[in-house]
Formats: structure tokens, C-alpha cells, sequence
């Protein structure tokens, strides 16, 4: 399960309305190869499921994960920062074992 805070859930909200999409999209999250440390995160707004994809709801927001990406996110926070430090989605990452500098790739 992933969940959000509710400055993600505020700027997720904002970021779907902004683009013109209905309740019928939701928040995919996976995990690709790339980054400094070897695996990168990526969100994307999608509205077709997947075999495979795993579903869960936290704050009103329903996000999706594929199999794969489970395995490497389960029990992940994702937030949202907008300040002095630097603007844009964090995970907190129980799984990863190293993290680079700016927070966007890990390894297990």
C-alpha cells in the first residue's frame, strides 16, 4: 500500500483539475530502471487498468501500482514539498536501501 500526505493529496487534486480529468482517472505509480542509484519513480494519470495492477485509496485519491513496482514500494509515503529547499513529490521509501541526493532514485 502507498499512501499520501495531504499536501500530495493537495497538489495531485490541483495537478487532475488543472488538466481537465474526470473521476474516472487515477494516479499510477511505478518504479523504472535509470536514476544514480539504479531505479527511478514515476507518476503519470492514467484511466486504463492493466492486468496485474494493484489498486489502493488513501485520502480520496486512488493510485495504482503494477506488480513489479509493489514489490519495490509497498509501505511507501509519498508527500509533497513546496519549499525554500526545493519543489516537487518526495518518497519515503521503507524498502530503499540507498537514495541519491535529489530523492528521485534508489536501490534495494
Amino acid at each position: 500500500m502507498i499512501t499520501i500526505t495531504d499536501k500530495a493529496k493537495n497538489k495531485i487534486e490541483a495537478l487532475m483539475q488543472g488538466s481537465g480529468l474526470d473521476s474516472s482517472h487515477f494516479l499510477r505509480v511505478s518504479v523504472q530502471g535509470g536514476g544514480c542509484s539504479g531505479l527511478s519513480y514515476k507518476l503519470d494519470f492514467d484511466n486504463e487498468e492493466k492486468p496485474g495492477d494493484q489498486f489502493f485509496e488513501d485520502k480520496g485519491i486512488r493510485i495504482s501500482l503494477d506488480m513489479k513496482s509493489f514489490l519495490y514500494l509497498a509501505g511507501t509515503e509519498l508527500d509533497f514539498s513546496d519549499g525554500l529547499n526545493g519543489k516537487g513529490f518526495n518518497f519515503y521509501n521503507p524498502n530503499a536501501s540507498r537514495t541519491c541526493g535529489c530523492g528521485e532514485s534508489f536501490s534495494v
